[in-house]
């Protein structure tokens, strides 16, 4: 079974090459931001907001437009849910008026509808978060025309891999076996060499248990490793698309990693369902750990918390136990020699794929200043706190990531670092 895993991720490969496309070039006149976003709000309007189906599904949407619409309740702005799928065509619904007039969206989404002008550039220094939002986070939505800047979307939260364990897990004797560095973090969360190692053990204990479970047939999630050693998306900061990087460097070395994670995994590691079956898995305690992103914590939450109810605990108990026991935190380390039984190897950082949501606002919406309104107070500091506390983001305001520390402080630097490498915000990867 493991050989036929370790066969299989040659797959990866392929879905790198389905990255490689050309943008078509346009005629359409550009549109005059400073003529539409005057700051005259548009009276007696309905905005149509498209959010993130976690988001509403958890009650922070609900939330953000009730919020809003008591404060502009006097000027005949309300904001309502676009009521469509979360990925609703824009270029074909927008011009028929089907689509929404603010969308939520991952930066390479929103971007795809730029070269087409679907989306208005955004006058984005009239913003509260302007001067708080992180520089990177910014360039996700930047292009460059007619020898101009324009940033075309407002950052939210960063997504990017994320290693997620449960602390109950864990060995009774892992303070003494499992801490060399005596620091307090277990080393099989530090270090991939150590987690492979008690993976091993923890499925030779138990065969129907593993350590380490991850999607390696998810490019978003599996090509990190081979960004670590030196890979990458596309030539000229993943502009040229004719410069495909994936196998550039010594990303033969992040391969050899992909393939020793999948030698203590099984075939779930090469099946899509696993991007969901891992919530209710590493609840139930059939994976330790699995990687995923920010903005599904309170998912892996949730399904934790309904193992402990299973067991007899009430409500109150689960939750507190749940939120005591489930850890998110940056990825373990890799050895720079690519050899995850290297002991002695210098470490590195993993390096992953990541993104940043965020907002824009469709060209063919009739109350662009009513959604800007909107969009700035979405993305207002207590706005931006509360949907981390629904939600458990990672934004991308510095002064939100300062008040909060922890695990939103580390993934904020890993992103300021250049350890996050962000999904080319061109039209080529949607197609």
């Amino acid at each position: 079974m493991k050989l036929k895993v370790i066969g299989k991720i040659s797959i990866l490969a392929i879905i790198g090459l389905c990255l490689i496309a050309c943008g078509r070039s346009t005629k359409n006149k550009s549109a005059n931001g400073n003529r539409i976003f005057n700051g005259k709000l548009e009276k007696n309007v309905t905005i149509k907001v498209l959010e993130n189906d976690t988001a509403i599904s958890k009650g922070y949407f609900s939330e953000l437009i009730k919020a809003f619409n008591e404060e502009y309740a006097d000027k005949g702005i309300k904001a309502v849910d676009a009521n469509t799928d979360q990925h609703v065509d824009l270029a074909n619904d927008g011009p028929y008026g089907y689509g929404p007039d603010v969308l939520y969206q991952a930066n390479d989404v929103i971007m795809k509808y730029v070269e087409k002008k679907h989306v208005y550039p955004l006058p984005i220094k009239t913003l509260d978060a302007y001067k708080t939002t992180s520089e990177k986070a910014w360039s996700a939505f930047e292009i460059q025309k007619y020898g101009k800047t324009y940033i075309c979307g407002v950052p939210v939260n960063v997504q990017s891999s994320m290693l997620y364990y449960r602390k109950d897990l864990l060995p009774a004797d892992w303070k003494e076996r499992w801490d060399k560095n005596k620091n307090g973090i277990p080393d099989m969360t530090e270090t991939w060499s150590d987690l492979v190692k008690f993976s091993k053990e923890r499925h030779m204990a138990n065969s129907s248990q593993y350590g380490y479970m991850e999607s390696l047939y998810d490019t978003y999630f599996s090509s990190g490793y081979l960004f670590s050693y030196g890979g990458y998306i596309f030539g000229k900061k993943n502009t040229d698309t004719k410069d495909i990087g994936f196998a550039k460097g010594e990303a033969e070395k992040g391969a050899k990693i992909i393939q020793q994670l999948a030698a203590v995994m099984n075939e779930e590691s090469i099946d899509d369902t696993i991007k969901t079956s891992a919530y209710s898995k590493l609840g139930n305690g059939t994976y330790f750990a699995t990687m995923s992103t920010p903005d599904v914590y309170s998912t892996f939450l949730d399904e934790l918390k309904k193992n402990y109810e299973s067991q007899g605990q009430s409500s109150q108990e689960a939750e507190k136990n749940a939120k005591a026991n489930l850890v998110m935190t940056t990825l373990p380390q890799l050895p720079k020699s690519g050899d995850l039984t290297d002991t002695k190897s210098t470490l590195i950082p993993t390096k992953s794929m990541g993104g940043v949501n965020g907002y824009a606002i469709s060209a063919y919406t009739k109350a662009p200043n009513a959604s800007l309104a909107f969009i700035n107070f979405a993305t207002r500091y207590k706005m931006i706190v509360k949907r981390y506390e629904k939600l458990g983001i990672v934004p991308t305001r510095k002064d939100v990531v300062d008040k909060l520390g922890g695990i939103s402080k580390d993934l904020y630097s890993n992103l300021e670092k250049n350890n996050i490498i962000l999904m080319p915000s061109i039209s080529a990867v949607s197609q």
